[in-house]
This record gives structure tokens, C-alpha cells and sequence, in this order.
């Protein structure tokens, strides 16, 4: 199957009757991407703004192709090996040219197949990216073949934000609690700013300690322009799914996500509203959040996970370990939900007993039931 070029990339199409969607060749970036694209053409990620600019090739391809949803193998900056390896930014999986294997169709379902051969960590990356008609959904499937020891996956969806303040509310399945990235991720003296106190505990999005004494509200954004903030949420391990979700009342939808939290354990939440002002980014990235689910100590990298930090020392895993005799899969659904004008924030998802569907319920208690099948989430072989 040929790739053709959009906003900058060469990139693979997949369709279904409600879905269409890009995966770029360089870096398996997921974006653009239409929900209901016979109707209203919802299209809620966000793609870096200098995707048409000629940049420095020194730069990681990662940063060049920047947009939507991307699988990361090992998640973070990766500035320290882990033993021998040396990682990109995000690992090869986000920065390096995937292989294209198959675009299938059968009955109702649509599946794009590319592979990776990965050479920091001898291994294999089957990615999976499945449609189904009738469903306002993504399914992802990543199968991690051959390799051993410690490894950080992770996705790293990236939502653009309406230009009003507050427009999106942010809500998660309940959490054991949550952690302000410990050393500030921007510094004043490399023109770039954070606002939230490092290393900050807290229970409720609502209530975050920030360098001033005040407290930040994150689970309205956008919020706090001129700053980039990075907070991690850890999962209660339930079944069956832990969930994140951004209502957007004016807009009328809910963009969702869900996952096992025995693989992916954690939450980060990527503030990123015009906090940083060297080239690329020149303070003109703005209204964007990532929130993206990982098993990983923040953004540092695989050396400072896999070895004790700030989330083992409470009991938390920030490692999963590969065993070459078992593939490690990680399954992973971000869908869309039109909802009425009543539904003000997601208090809960849940999945409708016997059927391939979930319930959204509002704080207000307003209900919306939408076709998916949430038993892709269930471990495979």
C-alpha cells in the first residue's frame, strides 16, 4: 500500500463508515483523525504548528512529525542509557520509518498492520490499528516480541484545545493518587516556564499546589498560558478498564480513552500552553494537552524508571519487564461520544453487560450509551 503525502508526512489511509484516520510512515503517528466524518467531522488531536517548516536536522523526527497519537518504546526524554542503550526521545517507535505489512477488511472491521524491527533492544513492534463501521472509535494494538528486561510503553495521544479558557474538562477513573513532576520541566533561564510546585501531592485534579502557594485547577483547560507543566496520575488497578476523558460541553462531544491499568499503569498529563519559547516551540504552542497513558516514572526515561524513584518507593510500578518467551501486548481505545446539552463532565464509563457498548455518565447524571467493543482491552497472546 502506497503512502501520500498529508500536512507534510507520507502517511497510510484506513476508513471506516464513521472513521477516517492517518498513521504517518515516520514515527507511527496517528493524526489527522475524523470521528463522525458523514456528520459533524470531529477531528480532536492536535498537530504541531511548524509541520510545513524546514527544521534543523538535528532535530528528532519525533519533534518534525509531532501530531495525534503515538506509541512510545521507551517513553520519556532518555537522556540517561539504560546499561548500553541509548534511546531517541520516545524511543524508536515515535522517531524511526515503520514497515508497511497489510490494510485488511473483514465484515465490519478495518485493520492496518505495520512492523518494526528495533535495533537499541533487539526485538519486534507489531502495531495494530483497527476501525470498526458503525463505531467512533480507534483500537490500538501493540505486540512487543523478543526482547528482555525492563521497558517503559506508552501512548501519547495529544488533544487540541478550543482557544476559550476552561473549555475542556478533564475527569479519570478513580486514582491512588497523583505527583507533579518532581524537577520542574522548564526553566526560566532556557526561555522556557512552569508554574506547578515540583514534586506537588495531590487527590483531586481540582487542587494543585503551584510555585505561588495558590492552587491550580487542572482539570479545566486551557488553563495557565505561558506555562508547561507535566503531572503523572496513578491508576487503581480495577477491572475491566481504567478510563480519561475531556468533555467539551460547548462542542457538544466527550473524547475518551481506555486501558488496562495492570499494563498501563499511569496517567500523564502534558500541560503544553505556550510555556516554551526556543525553535521550534516559540511560545506558539498553545491550547494543547497530552494525556497519555504509560507505565513509566514521568518523562524521565527507561534508566531512572527501572531503577527506585519517587512512584516504587509508594509501591508503584514504573517498569514492565519483557520476557522473549511471551509477547507483551498492549491494547488501547481512544473514541468520541456526541453528547446533549446537559452533560457537563464524565463521572464514569462503564461497559453495557453483554453488549459491545459503554455507558458515559455526567456529573449531572445525564447518560450517553455508544457502540464499543471494550473486550479489546482484555490480555492476549
Amino acid at each position: 500500500m502506497r503512502t501520500s503525502t498529508l500536512l507534510g508526512q507520507p502517511s497510510w489511509r484506513l476508513a471506516s463508515s464513521t472513521v477516517e484516520a492517518y498513521l504517518t510512515e515516520q514515527g507511527g503517528h496517528l493524526a489527522p483523525v475524523v470521528f463522525d466524518r458523514k456528520g459533524r467531522k470531529i477531528q480532536p488531536y492536535a498537530i504541531a504548528p511548524w509541520w510545513n517548516e524546514k527544521l534543523p536536522a538535528s532535530l528528532p523526527p519525533l519533534l518534525k512529525v509531532l501530531r495525534g497519537d503515538f506509541f512510545c518504546l521507551p517513553f520519556g526524554g532518555n537522556a540517561t542509557p539504560y546499561r548500553k542503550e541509548k534511546h531517541p526521545p520516545h524511543g524508536e517507535t515515535s522517531n524511526r520509518k515503520w514497515t508497511f505489512i497489510s490494510l485488511d477488511r473483514h465484515q465490519d472491521h478495518t485493520t492496518l498492520r505495520v512492523r518494526m524491527k528495533m535495533r537499541t533492544r533487539p526485538g519486534v513492534v507489531d502495531k495494530q490499528i483497527a476501525l470498526v463501521d458503525g463505531h467512533n472509535a480507534v483500537y490500538s494494538r501493540h505486540i512487543i516480541r523478543g526482547m528482555r528486561g525492563p521497558m517503559t510503553p506508552a501512548h501519547h495521544a495529544i488533544l487540541r484545545f478550543p482557544d476559550t479558557p476552561a473549555a475542556g474538562v478533564i475527569s479519570t477513573s478513580p486514582i491512588k493518587y497523583g505527583m507533579v513532576r518532581p524537577h520542574p520541566p522548564e526553566r526560566p533561564e532556557d526561555g522556557t516556564y512552569s508554574i506547578l510546585q515540583p514534586g506537588a501531592m495531590f487527590r483531586r485534579l481540582e487542587r494543585v499546589r503551584t510555585i505561588t502557594g495558590e492552587y491550580a485547577d487542572l482539570s479545566r483547560y486551557p488553563a495557565r498560558r505561558g506555562f508547561e507543566d507535566i503531572a503523572i496520575l496513578v491508576a487503581k488497578p480495577r477491572t475491566p478498564f481504567a478510563w480519561t476523558a475531556v468533555t467539551f460541553p460547548d462542542e457538544r462531544y466527550v473524547w475518551f480513552a481506555l486501558k488496562d491499568p495492570n499494563v498501563l499503569k499511569q496517567t500523564l498529563l502534558w500541560m503544553s500552553n505556550g510555556g516554551r519559547h526556543f525553535p521550534p516551540w516559540n511560545g506558539r504552542h498553545v491550547n494543547v494537552m497530552g494525556l497519555e497513558e504509560l507505565t513509566s516514572y514521568f518523562d524521565y526515561g527507561l534508566a531512572e524508571s527501572a531503577r527506585p524513584n519517587r512512584l516504587t518507593e509508594r509501591g508503584d510500578e514504573t517498569t514492565l519487564r519483557c520476557d522473549p518467551g511471551r509477547p507483551l501486548v498492549v491494547n488501547y481505545i481512544m473514541a468520541v461520544a456526541a453528547i446533549p446539552k446537559r452533560f457537563d463532565r464524565v463521572k464514569s464509563i462503564r461497559p453495557v453487560r453483554g453488549k459491545d457498548a459503554v455507558t458515559l455518565t455526567a456529573e449531572s447524571g445525564v447518560e450517553v450509551t455508544v457502540p464499543l467493543e471494550h473486550g479489546f482491552l482484555k490480555p492476549t497472546a
